[in-house]
């Protein structure tokens, strides 16, 4: 007991450092949150002049693709204030900044998940997604009760979870490659693109991509379907709409396993 709790103090004092550099230039901080908000916030504006237009994309209409897009931002906004050191981990492993942390008294991953946040990147998609919310959640006809409220809390906790397996999956294979950048821009950020629209759009092999591959139809698609229920839904196994803190956690044992295994394998760059 008396080491959970000094994990948690050590974790608090981790996150109010954070947030004390990041925000040591408070007007700074304020307008590159409003940057980042703004930046992501112009896919939403062409969806929503696109859909003025046709009215509706393969079925969604607009309020409905904002609810989609609202999962997507949320989870990123919570998942990246944990998972900041692991996106950042190539450049530290390259740097050989990566050393120091195999001299300190606590677990490699521990450290890099409190070590840094990035609360522009939070507040900003968050922020994003939170609006959205708002903004659709009342008029897509979910009834909001006691069973979606927290299967819509256990989607988010699934969808976090699925983003951070994925990076800490990237971050891994530094160890072995080092530079893992253009990887990274191809199944992370590449798939998030895709993951704001409804898959069933896409081609067969892109939709199987982003089911068994890199699984962002588990972050916001089938979540949606499952509070939503729109065209396509029939088209995937309806156990997929309830796999989502299943996959998430599936996914983050595996990734943290490999973590473990690769670790030993560790060496200093040189730098």
């Amino acid at each position: 007991m008396k080491i959970e709790n000094d994990t948690l103090f050590l974790a608090g004092i981790y996150m109010k450092t954070t947030m004390k550099a990041w925000f040591q230039y408070r007007i700074d901080a304020v307008l590159r949150s409003i940057a980042v908000f703004l930046r992501e916030s112009t896919g939403i504006i062409v969806i929503y002049f696109t859909l003025l237009q046709f009215d509706t994309l393969s079925g969604w209409n607009m309020s409905e693709m904002f609810f989609l897009f609202s999962l997507l931002f949320l989870t990123y906004g919570i998942m990246i204030l944990f998972f900041t050191g692991l996106r950042d981990f190539g450049g530290m492993v390259r740097s050989g900044n990566f050393d120091r942390f195999l001299l300190r008294p606590r677990g490699l991953l521990f450290q890099l998940i409190f070590v840094d946040a990035d609360w522009f990147a939070a507040i900003g998609q968050g922020g994003l997604g939170i609006v959205l919310f708002i903004l659709s959640a009342g008029k897509v006809g979910i009834e909001w009760n006691i069973e979606t409220i927290i299967y819509y809390v256990l989607a988010v906790a699934g969808g976090v979870l699925i983003q951070g397996a994925i990076f800490l999956i990237l971050a891994t294979l530094n160890i072995y490659l080092l530079q893992t950048d253009s990887l990274k821009e191809l199944t992370y950020h590449n798939f998030r693109k895709f993951a704001g629209y409804p898959i069933n759009i896409f081609h067969k092999a892109i939709q199987l991509i982003m089911i068994y591959v890199v699984p962002f139809a588990f972050v916001n698609y089938f979540p949606a379907q499952y509070l939503l229920r729109k065209p396509g839904a029939e088209e995937y196994s309806e156990i997929f709409f309830y796999l989502t803190p299943v996959v998430g956690s599936i996914w983050y044992l595996a990734a943290y396993l490999f973590w473990r295994i690769s670790i030993r394998w560790y060496k200093s760059s040189g730098n």
